[in-house]
């Protein structure tokens, strides 16, 4: 017996159903996607869509979302730059930290003056012998530094590297050329990679180079040699009177520097 055809109103019945549910799916995905980029806009509509009367609870949504997080960014991005701001007494402090941190302070020291900060890194934090190519260590503090004397930029009036090197033989001095070139580019070198930074506004970075022609200790040890290979930064404030080097020495190093080459 032949199977009666089904009459097309039969099949209308599981159409519309299926049909309800392909709407009710389209409105699903739509609202996951009206929602998966909070606004305060999209998130007032979407409750008075539900609750015509719920204007004023929508906003305390909201704020209390906006409060939360730590003010970070509702998509989950890091929160935008707040514009945070150090003191420049503050600077020394910060700095030292990250020395202490990093358990550095036999070869990098800092000193807090009137008016200025002062940091030698000793021997070979920067610079493998004979070399201006920057080693990790030193990129990782000084990625440090910068972070910290961004903050400071606005009471910072400038940030001067200062590159030397030592006599490698007590009785004869370095050659002249090698000499003067290994420091300047030294001291251009850490001034490229603070600027990279962004430690400070540019035209604040000077660079200085002083050879084996500023020693600190004796050349006849390898300990004096040791300490007169460095690279300093000196970071003074705004509005205080700039001092010479020697008078910026002698409250660093204590000492006669007229004594520090024999």
């Amino acid at each position: 017996m032949m199977k009666k055809n089904k009459k097309p109103e039969e099949l209308g019945s599981w159409m519309d159903t299926y049909g309800d549910m392909v709407t009710l799916l389209l409105c699903f995905f739509v609202l996951l996607y009206s929602m998966s980029s909070i606004d305060q806009t999209k998130w007032k509509i979407l409750v008075q869509s539900f609750n015509p009367s719920a204007v004023q609870s929508s906003d305390q949504i909201v704020l209390d979302a906006d409060a939360s997080e730590n003010n970070s960014d509702l998509q989950g991005n890091p929160p935008p730059d707040s514009g945070e701001t150090t003191d420049f007494d503050d600077l020394y402090l910060m700095l030292k930290k990250i020395v202490e941190d990093r358990n550095m302070q036999d070869n990098v020291e800092i000193t807090k003056g009137d008016g200025f900060t002062f940091i030698s890194f000793r021997d070979k934090v920067f610079f493998d012998g004979d070399s201006s190519v920057l080693r990790q260590e030193g990129k990782d503090i000084l990625g440090e530094f910068a972070a910290v004397m961004a903050q400071a930029n606005n009471s910072i009036k400038e940030v001067q590297v200062l590159g030397h090197t030592s006599q490698g033989s007590p009785e004869r001095p370095n050659n002249i050329r090698n000499d003067r070139m290994l420091s300047a580019q030294r001291s251009a070198e850490v001034i490229i990679y603070l600027q990279s930074k962004n430690a400070v506004t540019p035209e604040k970075l000077v660079g200085m180079s002083f050879g084996q022609f500023r020693p600190i200790a004796p050349f006849n040890t390898n300990e004096g040699r040791a300490k007169n290979r460095r690279v300093e930064i000196l970071i003074t404030k705004n509005d205080t009177v700039e001092k010479s080097l020697e008078e910026y020495y002698n409250q660093v190093y204590h000492n006669d520097q007229t004594d520090a080459g024999n």
